[in-house]
């Protein structure tokens, strides 16, 4: 695989609907493990989400305490660790997780950034905060899949930081994911355009 192929996926290629571009550190990781072309465009819609659901958290002005940079770089390199477990690629399987985490720190990347690869399907863990409950959370909602033990967590987290009720939370948080994931045909067009 050329670089230019994994930067176009990476950095150019529009989409439909359009999709922010992967950060230029990530697109060249990305490239650097030889990352299919697919798993390029899956990172991107990812990274996507979650960048849209950051947005709606800075409307809200609220203390979560994350750090968005983490979170998109999270989002953005979660799932890296099919690169060395290629039948996760197309099948259900968690090696991944701590094979990319584990992989992200050997190529440089601190240990709070890496550990999303390894959170991002444990989200009920202790380990878990809000920004892998974010990252998670972009994980599902990208192809509009609807998670009531996650969305519950997030609503929590949300409910603690706002003071209002569970009730007004649950709804906002619902609304958001509503109208992000009726783009989710088009982002699995994206993701399917590409082989491999």
């Amino acid at each position: 695989m050329t670089t230019s192929r994994v930067l176009s996926i990476a950095l150019q290629d529009p989409g439909r609907p359009p999709l922010r571009p992967l950060p230029i550190e990530v697109a060249e990781l990305l490239h650097s493990v030889d990352a299919p072309p697919r798993l390029v465009a899956h990172l991107r819609a990812v990274h996507d989400v979650a960048g849209q659901l950051l947005e709606w958290i800075a409307t809200r002005n609220l203390d979560l305490g994350i750090n968005p940079e983490a979170v998109l770089f999270g989002a953005a390199t979660h799932d890296i660790g099919k690169t060395l477990h290629p039948a996760e690629l197309s099948a259900p399987g968690a090696q991944h997780e701590e094979s990319g985490r584990e992989l992200l720190m050997t190529r440089g990347v601190d240990s709070a950034m890496a550990r999303f690869a390894g959170t991002h399907a444990a989200w009920t863990s202790e380990e878990a905060g809000m920004e892998d409950l974010l990252v998670s959370l972009a994980d599902k909602i990208w192809k509009n899949k609807r998670v009531p033990e996650l969305e519950d967590l997030v609503v929590a987290r949300l409910t603690a930081a706002s003071g209002r009720p569970v009730w007004q939370e649950f709804l906002d948080l619902d609304s958001v994911l509503a109208r992000i994931g009726d783009e989710a045909d088009e982002r699995l067009a994206f993701q399917m355009s590409y082989k491999g």
